[in-house]
């Protein structure tokens, strides 16, 4: 049996991203990460969207509910990004509407995170790999109960040929090369990890100058 791998890389102009129920209801459901961990997170993801220039697409469901309106982060982020508003399909990928911009992006490489991660990422997640995207989860800007309700749905998704990241992974894997854009790559991470933030400056300040 032939087991060799094929190392599918993120390509910046194959990919889009998708961010699905990022709610003013539904986060306050998510407990596997602390609200402020969890807030940075998706808010990395949507900046990276952004510093790549990748397609993005914004969707909620049945906002007049009790799921709320969009995260306003999200929007000021990507004012310009196709934004679903779905009236109640669960599934995202049950809305023709956000088929059809998912499609429009012309990228077949999907990046999804949402909330809740077993249903509202899992579902348009499975669908899409079914309809032949490649598909990539960005696990730690999806949030849901619990750490046993997130691993049976890192499971499954992963069973079916989901591929799994978090969103730094996506950044370094999207540029490849320090040597792109030491700056721009560097404000993105030290933005959204403290701890980053320190190498950086130290970078700068031992910097020769010019």
């Amino acid at each position: 049996m032939n087991t060799k791998y094929t190392y599918r890389r993120l390509s910046k102009d194959n990919t889009a991203v998708l961010l699905v129920d990022h709610q003013s209801g539904l986060v306050n459901l998510v407990q596997d990460y602390s609200p402020d961990e969890f807030r940075n997170n998706v808010l990395a993801l949507a900046d990276l969207a952004k510093y790549f220039k990748l397609p993005t697409i914004l969707t909620t469901s049945f906002e007049d509910g009790p799921n709320g309106p969009i995260v306003p982060e999200l929007k000021e982020v990507h004012p310009e990004a196709a934004y679903i508003p779905r009236p109640g399909q669960i599934n995202a990928w049950d809305n023709e509407d956000f088929v059809k911009a998912v499609r429009a992006t012309g990228c077949k490489q999907l990046l999804i995170a949402g909330v809740l991660t077993e249903v509202c990422v899992a579902f348009p997640a499975l669908s899409a790999l079914e309809e032949g995207f490649e598909v990539f989860v960005v696990t730690d800007a999806s949030g849901t109960f619990n750490e046993a309700t997130r691993y049976a749905a890192w499971t499954r998704m992963a069973a079916a040929g989901v591929q799994l990241m978090n969103w730094m992974a996506v950044a370094s894997e999207l540029h490849r090369d320090w040597r792109k854009d030491i700056e721009g790559l560097g404000k993105l991470l030290s933005s959204h990890l403290p701890a980053y933030r320190n190498l950086i400056t130290s970078y700068s300040a031992n910097k020769p100058v010019a």
